[in-house]
């Protein structure tokens, strides 16, 4: 998409593309608060409900290493079209779902549709806005990103207070189709003018590599981390990720290129967000799990507490895209991983009668502290790239945020779950108190891990530097690039 880099911004396109983006991303949450519910109406155990969301952003991760062949293949509008069409049928799958495998189905439709919109809106705005402009640009693309998703548990707190949770996706059906039809109608056809080859190998051994890792992770909190369900299917997907790496170099037209880490920027970019994300999605499922299941409050008062939280990442996120242009984006990681940090510590130590106001205040600070990392650090390291690495770097940004979201949420509700099966399985006749008191113990312990993510991404922001899309080692490459190619033509002449 690098000719529209040269035009002036088409704003009508953006605007359609945010608007079916808001609505994928929050769903990335919406059933987080729900989850309880969802738990005790289909009869299951946490570490299966947790599927819910794992399932959701399995399938993100495995799609979106496609994208980036998808985006040189076929127009935005065709894409666009397509996503969209696969989220509303999966959103029906899910809202008339009568099983819980059925619900399951429905969120993987719903999934592989989302997969394709985040990869594609980044890339439009990268490729349609100088780099001094990107910053800003950036933060209208966090404000659908992260607000979409924090805004999701408040929405859901009222619906499931008053109404069954299959009101979320019913709710959702109506607006699917009217962005739909307005896509339909208003985006223009931008055609692609790449070559670009699908690798089917690529794609089966992605599926191998990332399933297997998020499904030996999902599977540790009932099996134990030593059982053989969760050690093969963890080794397998690690070989099919190692695989697929190293069959991406070898590729003239590879599905993913992994040479975008080359960059120094784009890799340290990448560290921060992927150990942030880690710890940034777990909390939105253990926050709920501690307030419904261990106070007993209600969904409503779980989406009021991160209402606020969700406000601050929809304002301060086109902000900090305006501070990341007049002021980089080393200082403004720095503090926000700080604060991030210090609040996910003080998560770690909560009480079975910890205040409503204390976790309030806590979610709010870490809330804003995030905000100041993600748009200024996803900038920077895009704007490394030269223009024919950057729908790679989009999909890989994409394919990141999934996979460490997943990850993230694996572990952490591992760690919980086996913390608090080990400590019941200690006890004589346990009463409801103490699996609570349990429970509890396992979700200070989880936060403690996810400090620690933070804490790792913290010392990779102390590396940062300003890097900007006129980076001399990318400009040198783009022109070596198609010289080299003659060259090789030259030589088999």
């Amino acid at each position: 998409m690098s000719e529209t880099s040269q035009k002036k911004p088409d704003y009508k396109l953006i605007i359609i593309l945010l608007s079916g983006a808001f609505i994928s991303f929050l769903s990335n949450t919406f059933l987080n608060v729900a989850l309880p519910a969802i738990k005790n109406d289909f009869g299951i155990s946490t570490s299966a409900v947790q599927w819910v969301s794992t399932s959701y952003m399995l399938v993100s991760g495995i799609i979106i290493p496609t994208t980036a062949y998808l985006m040189q293949k076929f127009s935005a509008r065709t894409l666009f079209l397509t996503a969209m069409s696969l989220f509303l049928l999966g959103t029906i799958v899910a809202g008339f779902s009568p099983a819980f495998i059925v619900l399951i189905l429905g969120r993987m439709i719903q999934a592989s549709g989302s997969a394709m919109l985040m990869p594609l809106l980044m890339n439009i705005m990268i490729s349609s806005f100088p780099p001094d402009k990107r910053g800003t640009a950036m933060g209208l693309f966090s404000l659908v990103m992260f607000f979409a998703p924090a805004i999701g548990p408040t929405v859901s707190g009222i619906v499931v207070e008053n109404y069954s949770w299959h009101v979320l996706f019913y709710m959702m059906i109506p607006v699917l189709i009217i962005v739909l039809v307005v896509g339909f109608w208003q985006l223009p056809e931008i055609q692609q003018k790449r070559e670009a080859h699908i690798d089917i190998m690529s794609i089966i051994l992605s599926t191998i590599g990332f399933g297997g890792v998020l499904y030996g992770l999902s599977s540790a909190g009932e099996n134990g981390l030593a059982s053989s369900s969760v050690l093969i299917p963890l080794l397998l997907g690690i070989a099919g990720i190692t695989l697929y790496v190293i069959r991406q170099f070898k590729l003239e037209f590879p599905m993913l290129d992994f040479r975008v880490y080359k960059y120094p920027m784009y890799t340290i970019a990448s560290l921060i967000i992927g150990a942030a994300n880690m710890a940034l999605f777990a909390g939105m499922i253990l926050i709920p799990i501690f307030m419904q299941d261990i106070q007993g409050l209600s969904p409503l008062d779980t989406g009021l507490l991160m209402l606020p939280g969700a406000l601050i990442m929809g304002f301060m996120s086109p902000v900090s895209g305006k501070l990341f242009d007049m002021y980089g984006p080393k200082t403004m990681a720095i503090t926000g991983l700080a604060l991030a940090v210090v609040t996910t510590f003080f998560l770690s130590r909560l009480e079975i009668d910890t205040s409503f106001t204390y976790l309030l205040t806590i979610y709010m600070i870490r809330a804003l502290g995030m905000t100041m990392v993600n748009t200024p650090v996803m900038t920077n390291g895009m704007n490394s790239l030269p223009a024919h690495l950057t729908p790679h770097g989009s999909s890989l940004n994409s394919m990141l945020n999934q996979v460490s979201g997943s990850i993230g949420i694996a572990l952490l509700i591992t760690v919980m779950q086996t913390y608090t099966n080990i400590t019941v399985n200690k006890m004589d006749s346990p009463t409801e108190a103490m699996i609570n008191q349990a429970t509890l113990e396992g979700i200070n312990l989880a936060f403690l891990v996810g400090t620690g993510f933070l804490f790792l991404a913290l010392v990779a922001a102390f590396f940062l530097k300003q890097s900007s899309s006129a980076d001399t080692i990318g400009k040198s490459i783009a022109r070596a690039r198609p010289i080299n190619e003659d060259k090789k033509k030259i030589s088999r002449d």
